[in-house]
């Protein structure tokens, strides 16, 4: 069995609280990493980059589309213009001019009905015009969102890591003060059980939480006050003080 002064033992709570304490920050820097708000916002942020994607592509493919109605109104009015002017100068016969009216008429046709194409295509330009903003809009809101998680969790991780630091510190000028053969068997604890060392306190393990049984306790009584002893529920180092409550008759 470990021997250690009982003085040496009950310093070990000191250290199990600061150990308790950065295990706590630990699991608090993983929770602010793990926040699902992150997952949910950013399942939002990929579904409006989607939408944006979309409503981008439908804009470049009406503008395109615009642009080749506008190529082909100006076609025939340039044709049309060209038409006019020459039957406008009466040279060519008869015959050659009346087939130039007949086109004329034709091409103004032709353009009354590209115009009314390119202005229903330009209408949709709009709307898709419209519809891109608000998209973009709505893009901006959440990663707004999502930066602002981002930063509060970065503002949190940095406060946690400057209270580790500082208990990281007290805990290591304590534990340079123990024995290493205490020390040691504590921290192997630790590592195994999660908790190195613990109070008894009225018979009751508080490494376990358990009463311990009438024969655990007259094993523990029996020990020497410089015997280390274990929790058999635990199986963490039981510290025992004046209040362990551990005689039995």
């Amino acid at each position: 069995m470990a021997k250690a002064a009982p003085e040496e033992q009950l310093r070990l709570l000191d250290l199990q609280a600061l150990d308790s304490s950065l295990n706590l920050l630990l699991r608090q820097a993983t929770a602010a990493r793990g926040n699902p708000a992150f997952g949910s916002v950013a399942s939002r942020v990929a579904e409006v980059d989607a939408e944006l994607v979309r409503v981008e592509t439908e804009l470049g493919d009406l503008e395109r589309e615009l642009t080749r109605a506008e190529d082909e109104v100006q076609s025939v009015v340039d044709r049309l213009e060209r038409d006019e002017k020459r039957l406008g100068s009466g040279t060519g016969t008869a015959k050659d001019l009346t087939a130039l009216q007949h086109e004329v008429e034709s091409l103004t046709k032709r353009r009354s009905d590209l115009e009314d194409v390119e202005l229903d295509v330009m209408e949709r330009v709009e709307a898709a015009r419209s519809a891109q903003a608000e998209v973009r809009e709505r893009t901006d809101g959440v990663r707004a969102e999502l930066a602002g998680l981002e930063e509060a969790r970065d503002t949190e991780l940095a406060d946690i890591e400057e209270r580790r630091s500082q208990l990281q510190a007290q805990r290591d000028e304590l534990a340079a003060t123990f024995d290493a053969g205490l020390l040691g068997l504590y921290e192997r604890i630790l590592a195994r059980r999660g908790v190195g060392a613990a109070r008894l306190f009225h018979g009751k393990s508080e490494g376990s939480g358990m009463q311990l049984s009438p024969g655990d306790l007259r094993d523990i009584s029996g020990a020497a006050p410089d015997d280390v002893v274990l929790c058999p529920d635990s199986g963490c180092i039981l510290v025992r003080s004046a209040d362990s409550g551990n005689q039995q008759p």
